[in-house]
Parts: structure tokens; sequence; C-alpha cells
């Protein structure tokens, strides 16, 4: 796209203190983890919507990507292979693999319960679900009704979607519209339904946890998640537990 006249960022980029320039080429969240949102089919959608379940708790976001990834080893990638795992295994084994213990069975049975309700009310497809979705509202509104999840793990799984999904459209968190605001970046310029807007937007969200990390500790960049929380990266919510 063609960024508008307003859409810059002030003078003066620095590594504390990124332009729009460097936000543009910020990794997607989803992309950290290898999953392709692109492709649009069930098996990434699925993915994601794991990896943002994980994210949107209150834990660090090294010990869900860690968790994601354990998921991954052991090739629990969608709903019928978590059912088919157990309550059990996913404790013993892959929560503990990922370093998830502080809430490790209430995540784990709130996977375990939103598998059941994926393939119960969608036949296992997200898809699905976003086709029945009448506008952006009863899209978060049927994703908001699975168990735990609540505005902030809507908002992590839909944002990254917006350039897939019509109906994907998610207001930016306050985080974000707080930080573009900090750094003189116009987001009502961008386009936000395209992969520019979603790139800037998880930009504006690492660059907001790093920079608090380094108020706290004078030290490197932080452990800044999707979540663009105060009390860690999920929004401070652990809206399952």
């Amino acid at each position: 796209m063609t960024l508008g006249e307003g859409a810059t960022s002030r003078d003066g980029e620095t590594p504390d203190r990124p332009g729009l320039a460097s936000l543009r080429t910020a990794v997607l969240y989803s992309e950290e983890v290898g999953i392709g949102l692109a492709a649009g089919n069930d098996r990434e959608l699925f993915k994601w919507f794991l990896a943002s379940t994980l994210y949107g708790a209150r834990i660090s976001e090294t010990i869900a990507r860690a968790t994601y990834r354990a998921f991954e080893r052991h090739r629990l990638l969608d709903p019928r292979a978590i059912l088919r795992a157990g309550r059990d295994f996913l404790i013993g084994t892959v929560m503990a693999e990922g370093g998830y213990v502080r809430y490790d069975h209430q995540r784990s049975d709130q996977l375990l319960r939103n598998a059941t309700t994926l393939l119960d009310e969608y036949g296992g497809s997200l898809k699905r679900l976003h086709r029945r979705a009448s506008d952006a509202q009863d899209l978060e509104g049927r994703l908001q009704r699975f168990h735990g999840v609540g505005p902030v793990t809507a908002n992590i799984f839909l944002r990254e979607l917006r350039p897939v999904w019509a109906k994907a459209d998610p207001e930016p968190l306050p985080v974000v519209v707080e930080s573009a605001g900090c750094l003189g970046v116009n987001l009502a310029a961008l386009d936000r339904k395209s992969w520019e807007f979603c790139r800037v937007e998880a930009g504006l969200i690492r660059w907001r946890h790093g920079g608090r990390r380094r108020r706290r500790t004078g030290g490197g960049r932080g452990d800044g998640g999707p979540g663009g929380g105060s009390d860690n990266f999920a929004g401070g919510s652990g809206e399952a537990v």
C-alpha cells in the first residue's frame, strides 16, 4: 500500500525508539512460532488459536512459546490430537516441558474443553466459525464463548488474521494506541486490514514491553508479548483461570 502523508514517525530513530520503517518490518507473533496464517487453512488457524490461548495467560511469553513448541513436538496441533492425548499427558508432559506449571491444570482443562467445543459446534473448523459469524462483533463474540477466552485472547488471535478473514477487524489494544502516540506513528493513516498494519502493531507491543523492562532493570529488551499488558504479556487478565 502507499502510506498516507500522516503515516510517519518522528525523526531521530534509535534502537530504543524505532520509527515507522522499522516497525513495518516487525516479525508477527504467529511467524515467531512458525505459523503461516496467510495460507488461511484450518491447520494453521488451529495452531494459531492454540498459541493465542497460551499467549493469553498469566505467564511469560517465553514460557508460552516453549509450551507451544512442546505441543508441536508431540504433534498435538489439532483438536482431535489434543483430546486423544488427554489431561494427564498434557499436564505431566507437555505443560511440564514448556515450563508451564503455575496454571497447568486449568490451562489443560481449557484446551480440552475448547477442543471439544470446536468439534461439536464447528466440526473442528475455525474457518466454519468465521463463515457463520455475521460480522466482526459476532466473530469476537463466538470466540469469547470458548472457555477462558476473553477480549485479550480474542484480540491476539484475530489481529493477525485481519488480512485473511474479512470479518476479523479487532480494535487495536490501548497499549498499541498509546505506543503509537509516543512514537509519532499515525495508525489512522495505515490500512488496518493489511499485513503492514499487523507488523506495526506487533512492533509497537514489543517496543512497549522492551521499554518497560529497560526502565525496571536498565537492561535490554524485555519479554514483550502479544497481549500488551502491564503485569504480563497477555494483559494481566489470566483469562482462563
